[in-house]
């Protein structure tokens, strides 16, 4: 097995796509052998470390995989840490663990904490670590020979400070280090490998304000963020950078007290990915793709060897599918909690992505409980396919929050 091959092993299975596993590898320089032929019409974007962009929580888990403009709890974090000042705790942190992919593999899982302090009513700081381990993977030569059994594993590290700057409103700015461990530093085929690491931010916005439809008191919020801007990824010097998942997230939600116990949020995310879409090459009378210097001529769509800036604003009308491919980029989750007493929670949502983007359907259920500074939440996950690797995803999350501040 070479490099190439056991890195885009990893990160497939790192993606989490469901029946659409086989159709997505692909080779460094963006396109897979049929997207070279032009002969798919499957055009998913793949990135390194996408682990980054899975639901670590299980609340945000239970409504649709959302959570940038949901009212703000321990794990914002992930989602818009521009939250936090909103936050009425002073402090809290939380735990988080999801056995991953467990209709395919036994031993993947994602293991998340996080925590948060208000320095005081106008700002936080916040951090979290994130670890996915890959579970045990049998790395072997190009003949089939056993060359060990490895566990790789990637993890990151963030911090974020957050402030109010009015009223209603707040920003955050979030650091993260990134490291990718997918080769355990093996040598493959007399090709040295190496850990891929990057350094990335996140930059967040979240607007909240108190409204009333007649005598039902209620709550607007509003979410933006963008996330994992950063360097690109490689795992050796002689192959091509990868770029991180850059990922901009907007959304609003609104909570309605339906009376003194009872609450009920309506939440929708809409996402897209901020990475070059694969462009269709220019193929011979063959069939075969036409060489053009140290690539391959490009029929439909943009060369996706750029850099981080030119990707994050490209990226929006790079698609070779013009217009209508760009429109199937985006894809949506939303949510519905009810809230009785502050107390108990039951939540539900959905996921989407378009077939020819990854084919991500699924429903969303979760429920919770809080006692005094303590919270349990758990989510499930139910396919909209038969045979899905994801399903019966659960995800478990104990929380504990202190000081209630005043004012």
């Amino acid at each position: 097995m070479n490099i190439k091959t056991i890195t885009y092993t990893i990160i497939i299975v790192g993606l989490f796509i469901g029946s659409q596993l086989n159709t997505f590898a692909q080779g460094t320089g963006g396109a897979s052998y049929n997207q070279l032929l032009g002969q798919d019409d499957i055009n998913a974007i793949t990135t390194a470390v996408p682990f980054l962009l899975i639901a670590p929580d299980s609340r945000a888990g239970a409504l649709g995989d959302i959570g940038v403009s949901l009212s703000p709890d321990a794990n914002s974090q992930h989602w818009n840490a521009a939250k936090y000042p909103f936050i009425e705790k002073k402090m809290g942190f939380s735990v988080s663990y999801s056995p991953w992919l467990r209709n395919l593999v036994n031993d993947i899982n994602l293991s998340y904490i996080t925590g948060y302090y208000k320095l005081n009513d106008m700002s936080a700081i916040s951090g979290s670590l994130r670890y996915f381990s890959l579970g045990t993977i049998e790395f072997t030569d190009k003949f089939g020979n056993h060359q060990g059994d490895y566990q790789p594993n990637e993890f990151a590290i963030d911090a974020a400070y957050s402030r109010k700057l009015g009223e209603n409103i707040s920003g955050s700015v979030t650091l993260r280090y990134i490291n990718s461990n997918l080769t355990q530093g093996q040598n493959v085929n007399g090709q040295s490998t190496q850990v891929g690491q990057a350094i990335a931010a996140d930059i967040g916005v979240y607007y909240a304000k108190d409204v009333k439809f007649g005598k039902t008191k209620g709550k607007f919020a509003f979410g933006t963020s963008i996330s994992n801007i950063g360097n690109k990824i490689s795992y050796s010097e002689s192959l091509e950078r990868d770029f991180l998942p850059m990922n901009f997230r907007i959304g609003p939600s609104l909570t309605v007290d339906l009376d003194k116990y009872n609450q009920l949020t309506f939440a929708i995310d809409i996402n897209k990915l901020l990475v070059p879409t694969p462009p269709i090459y220019a193929t011979d009378s063959l069939n075969n793709p036409i060489p053009d210097g140290n690539s391959w001529k490009i029929e439909k769509g943009m060369d996706p060897n750029r850099s981080v800036g030119n990707a994050m604003f490209s990226s929006w009308y790079d698609a070779p599918g013009g217009f209508k491919e760009e429109m199937r980029e985006f894809y949506i989750g939303t949510g519905i909690e009810y809230v009785y007493d502050k107390k108990f929670f039951v939540r539900g949502g959905y996921f989407y992505e378009h077939a020819t983007k990854g084919n991500r359907k699924y429903f969303t259920l979760g429920a919770g409980f809080k006692y005094n500074v303590f919270a349990l939440d758990f989510s499930y996950l139910i396919p909209t396919t038969q045979r899905n690797p994801m399903e019966n995803t659960l995800r478990f999350t104990l929380i504990f929050n202190f000081s209630e501040t005043k004012g």
